[in-house]
């Protein structure tokens, strides 16, 4: 049975060769680096293949910053060898997810999961997380209307994994800017008088 991305969790990609000895540049989306140093292997998804994971085995890895490393692949020698992995995405199995704190969780964790505020009591459902530049934002159904949710710690205060709810506590007012119509009244111009 092949490994396919549902499986899995994206690290990161492949920015581009480094040198002329089969070394990447790449890119992780991790919050400590520092922890994926003594990763054996990966799973690249290639540009040519989509949804196609191949194993590779991890030679060195070493971090140049926060969100870079440089990467060794066994068997990937030459600048030749590792032009064909650029792009590539990074994959890890699910299963090895780095443990969390008690309070943490993982975004496809809550996936389904009813979304209760403390003063409003239940929502809705968590149908899926977008990633934006600014910050991650939750997306719910509320009364036929998604609703965005910033993911902070002061908005989401913890996940129950036994009764599948993620609690909130949303601020004033932010529940009525997705139910509100907007106003046709200030987009339509004033009728015209003629004189």
């Amino acid at each position: 049975m092949s490994i396919t991305p549902n499986d899995c969790y994206e690290l990161g990609s492949v920015v581009k060769p480094h040198g002329l000895k089969g070394f990447v540049v790449a890119a992780l989306d991790v919050d400590d680096l520092q922890a994926y140093r003594k990763v054996k292997s990966v799973l690249l998804e290639l540009p040519g293949t989509p949804g196609k994971l191949t194993a590779f085995a991890i030679e060195k890895l070493t971090p140049q910053s926060e969100a870079r490393a440089l990467v060794k692949f066994k068997g990937i020698d030459r600048i030749e060898d590792a032009e064909p992995l650029r792009n590539a995405k990074l994959w890890r199995p699910l299963a090895e997810l780095p443990a969390l704190a008690q309070d943490q969780f993982y975004f496809h964790d809550v996936i389904g999961f009813t979304v209760v505020d403390e003063a409003l009591g239940q929502l809705g459902t968590v149908e899926t997380f977008y990633e934006l530049p600014q910050q991650d934002v939750l997306a719910m159904q509320y009364q036929g209307q998604e609703v965005l949710i910033p993911v902070a710690d002061e908005l989401i205060s913890h996940a129950d994994m036994d009764a599948r709810t993620l609690h909130v506590k949303l601020p004033d007012g932010l529940l009525e800017v997705y139910l509100t119509p907007p106003s046709r009244e200030r987009d339509e111009p004033d009728e015209f008088v003629e004189p």
